[in-house]
């Protein structure tokens, strides 16, 4: 091997080591992004939730955390517009998580025998 071939391998290392270094901030600052707009939404969410609501909330994010987070993206949006005048009861999120739940499809099985 030659002197300008161990350069180039060289060359090529760092160049990677030097991309991988990038990319590796690029993730930190989108997680510290992620991090910053899960807060803003808990903050809100503090605010504009009753107990017993938040805590219904944070239930079903446990079990289906794909609609959990549509709902809560739905009462932010709700309170960054101005339409609530009030804390959200725990009676008035179950009616908001019935509309926003999809319908249920029913299957009927029979046996013909």
């Amino acid at each position: 091997m030659g002197d300008d071939e161990l350069a180039e391998i060289r060359r090529r290392r760092l160049a990677q080591m030097q991309q991988q270094s990038i990319d590796q901030q690029v993730m930190q600052e989108e997680m510290e992004r992620q991090k910053q707009v899960e807060a803003q939404i808990h903050a809100v969410l503090m605010q504009i939730l009753e107990p017993e609501a938040r805590e219904r909330l944070n239930t079903i994010k446990l079990t289906r955390p794909d609609f959990a987070r549509a709902v809560e993206q739905q009462l932010v949006m709700l309170a960054q517009s101005g339409r609530l005048k009030q804390k959200i009861t725990d009676t008035q999120l179950k009616s908001l998580l019935q509309q926003l739940q999809p319908a249920k499809k029913d299957f009927r099985i029979t046996r013909k025998g």
